[in-house]
């Protein structure tokens, strides 16, 4: 099946805004031989419909009758949950809709990592954060996929009064990544805050789309990406925050951060704001080039090889976004990932 021959969905193209430097064909008009609505190492139940988005690409699992399931947290957790996505048949289409729902004063740790054994797999992934009123939800993502796999993951994120998502992306190899962020902060006092460490090879190609919309007063939203772009890798980071006449006092940050490893590495870098107030703290900025050679050549003056040193510059970068993590657990376990443990 290809999932271009779905019926009633409006798959995005060049024309639209958000997908002008993102090519979706190779993914729509691919054949593939399996269709398989997979299930999670976790317990969960059976849910209500999603949220609708304005993101088409969630209709696929829609149009596919992929059923939308819940995880509801009740308690704090102790140790994270951790879902393990892990695929088997090669040339299939795999789908899962999950609700996440963190009940009123809770602290939770979800770890979500996706990873493949088989090639030519796609995945269309859908997660609604729902997280009720003074909750905090930490959230770690890390995708470490191999060449001929492809992944479209939709966040739809929803916060009550005094409630946060901290959440943290790591994209590590190669493969196709789309990630769609789908925000409306609709309560008062609540914070989003959204961090990315992309380190790319080959042909990857990693496009990451932020709409986040700041409705009523006194919220904070914190996009923060760093890319490290090696070989033929591409990146996308298309960012758009709108703040509205009645989001006094918001705080809204963009920032995205690109070191090229390579002349045949390319990025694109859009963070943009769209603000009708002036009672606000707003900024966005975007910067790309290769490591800084008067601290290659200080360290190197301190006697560290050159290699050594590149890998000391670059692992500063990679802390910079662990260091966005809350919780040390979930930290940990980031610094401890290794993909041999899960396959």
């Amino acid at each position: 099946m290809k999932l271009i021959d779905l019926k009633d969905i409006k798959f995005p193209t060049k024309k639209d805004e958000d997908f002008r430097k993102i090519n979706l064909n190779p993914i729509l008009e691919k054949e593939f031989e399996f269709f398989n609505e997979y299930k999670l190492n976790i317990e969960v139940q059976e849910g209500s419909e999603l949220i609708s988005a304005t993101n088409e690409l969630i209709k696929i699992n829609e149009r596919l009758e992929t059923k939308n399931y819940e995880l509801n947290i009740n308690e704090d957790t102790k140790e994270p949950i951790v879902i393990v996505h892990k695929l088997e048949k090669e040339n299939s289409i795999n789908t899962n809709s999950l609700k996440i729902n963190v009940s009123k004063d809770i602290k939770a740790s979800v770890i979500e990592v996706f990873i493949n054994e088989k090639e030519n797999n796609f995945y269309n992934v859908v997660r609604e954060f729902n997280i009720n009123e003074n909750a905090h939800l930490e959230y770690l993502k890390i995708q470490d996929m191999s060449e001929k796999t492809f992944l479209i993951l939709n966040y739809i994120n929803n916060l009550e009064d005094e409630a946060s998502i901290n959440h943290t992306n790591f994209e590590i190899g190669k493969g196709f990544a789309l990630n769609i962020y789908d925000s409306n902060l609709e309560k008062e006092n609540t914070k989003l805050n959204i961090n990315g460490y992309v380190n790319l090879f080959e042909k990857a190609n990693s496009s990451s789309i932020f709409n986040t919309n700041h409705i009523e007063k006194n919220n904070a939203s914190h996009i923060k990406y760093k890319h490290i772009l090696h070989d033929n890798s591409k990146a996308v980071f298309e960012a758009m925050s709108k703040v509205n006449e009645k989001a006094l006092y918001s705080k809204v940050h963009q920032n995205t951060d690109t070191i090229l490893l390579s002349d045949d590495a390319t990025i694109f870098a859009k963070p943009h704001l769209e603000i009708n107030i002036d009672e606000l703290e707003a900024s966005h900025g975007a910067t790309t080039g290769s490591l800084d050679q008067d601290q290659l050549l200080y360290l190197q003056s301190r006697g560290i090889d050159e290699a050594l040193a590149k890998k000391m510059l670059l692992k500063a970068i990679e802390n910079e976004i662990l260091d966005t993590i809350l919780d040390e657990k979930v930290k940990d376990f980031i610094i401890d990932y290794e993909r041999s443990s899960y396959v």
